[in-house]
């Protein structure tokens, strides 16, 4: 079994429509696939319809942008009931704020002339979806500002950029508990990734304490270091390692089944479920 539990469709800033990403980890060779969509589950219907056509097993997940002493931080949720009142409150919340965020960031590149319009970034996010700094990198490529999506990030959309714009985030504890009063289950996605702040080792005693499930180890922008240093926490606090491609589509590096999560570790999550059930086809 080829398990791959951290991807996205249009349904936030995939390139790829929920079922044609469902359809591409068919292509490679995934059997069960995890939908995690930023601060979204608008891409579920669609995901389970062409998992149960396709053959592909499909774990509805969610990803919470998270924050601590103005730190991003990314908290993958698995099997989530997405009725959950407070749950899904906290998500809507959370894409209003993107919605001014980028105003203000498209007012300060205005000021520096960088030639890009609301509208322009708008007509990159499809229907319903999660509006987020990759819809302005798309709208930046299209203008040719920039090459690609990762070229956006690197010289314009980074955390550290003078353009830079936060938005509302809560807590990772709180999300947390969201998620697991939700039936979910909680895993801190690639912890100590330089694109976002690395967590320290205190941090993930704190948010194991407060009911984190799992780290996720394997991932492409962890280095060997970053793997031993998450395989070793996991195992003091006894967490879930997972390993995943975090794939975007086209526009970024990541491939489908590049890393992968080991069927026991899936076992363990499963067993911490009590939200919705992982779609069989």
């Amino acid at each position: 079994m080829t398990i791959d539990l951290h991807a996205h469709s249009t349904a936030s800033d995939g390139t790829e429509s929920p079922a044609e990403l469902v359809a591409a980890a068919r292509a490679a060779g995934v059997t069960m696939l995890a939908i995690t969509d930023h601060d979204t589950t608008a891409g579920w219907a669609e995901a389970v319809e062409a998992a149960v056509r396709l053959g592909v097993q499909l774990v509805r997940g969610i990803e919470i942008s998270c924050s601590r002493d103005h730190r991003s931080i990314h908290l993958l949720g698995y099997l989530p009931d997405p009725d959950d009142p407070r749950l899904a409150a906290e998500l809507a919340r959370a894409r209003d704020s993107r919605v001014t965020r980028m105003d203000r960031i498209i007012e300060r590149m205005a000021d520096d002339g960088i030639p890009v319009t609301v509208e322009e970034v708008r007509a990159q996010v499809a229907p319903g979806a999660t509006l987020g700094r990759p819809h302005l990198a798309d709208a930046l490529v299209a203008k040719g500002i920039v090459e690609d999506r990762d070229a956006a990030f690197r010289d314009l959309l980074h955390d550290g950029s003078k353009y830079y714009v936060g938005h509302y985030a809560p807590d990772p504890a709180t999300a947390i508990a969201l998620v697991r009063d939700a039936g979910g289950v909680p895993v801190l996605a690639h912890p100590f990734a330089m694109r976002t702040a690395t967590i320290s080792d205190e941090l993930v005693e704190e948010l194991a304490a407060a009911g984190l499930a799992g780290l996720e180890a394997h991932h492409r922008d962890h280095e060997p270091g970053d793997v031993e240093r998450a395989l070793r926490l996991a195992d003091r606090h006894d967490l879930v390692v997972t390993g995943s491609s975090d794939y975007h589509g086209t526009g970024k590096l990541n491939r489908l089944g590049e890393h992968t999560t080991d069927p026991r570790e899936w076992s363990r999550i499963v067993e911490q479920s009590h939200g919705v059930k992982v779609v069989q086809p």
